[in-house]
């Protein structure tokens, strides 16, 4: 580190902090705290936080085959009582789903809610 790159993180710490800086009014914790989350000493926090970087929230999966219809209004998209009923009498009459593309040709299952859930859907 050269002279003039600490001279120009002191003046902006000075100024990020201000006049209490200078008066001494601010212990030494308090000030290094302030240096590293404001990003004025290398190796300090950068402007992307935690929240950002977050993934995604993970999706509960449900099997289908075996899931009563009151599981599946809850973990389906789009699937209240009414349709998730209509999952399960059309695996009482036709036996378990084979692929997943199978759930469409249940009453009240069209493609975009078949392509909402296609994530949360497993056979097994």
């Amino acid at each position: 580190m050269t002279y003039s790159y600490l001279l120009d993180r002191y003046s902006r710490l000075a100024t990020t902090v201000g006049h209490s800086f200078f008066t001494g009014r601010l212990p030494a914790a308090v000030l290094l705290a302030l240096a590293l989350s404001a990003g004025i000493l290398p190796g300090s926090a950068s402007a992307v936080y935690a929240q950002d970087k977050a993934p995604p929230p993970t999706v509960a999966a449900v099997n289908i085959n075996k899931a009563d219809a009151a599981t599946l209004a809850s973990a389906l998209k789009g699937v209240g009582t009414s349709r998730a009923q209509e999952i399960v009498r059309y695996r009482e009459a036709y036996g378990p789903f084979t692929s997943v593309d199978e759930l469409a040709d249940v009453k009240g299952i069209g493609k975009s809610t078949l392509d909402d859930n296609r994530t949360r859907i497993t056979l097994e």
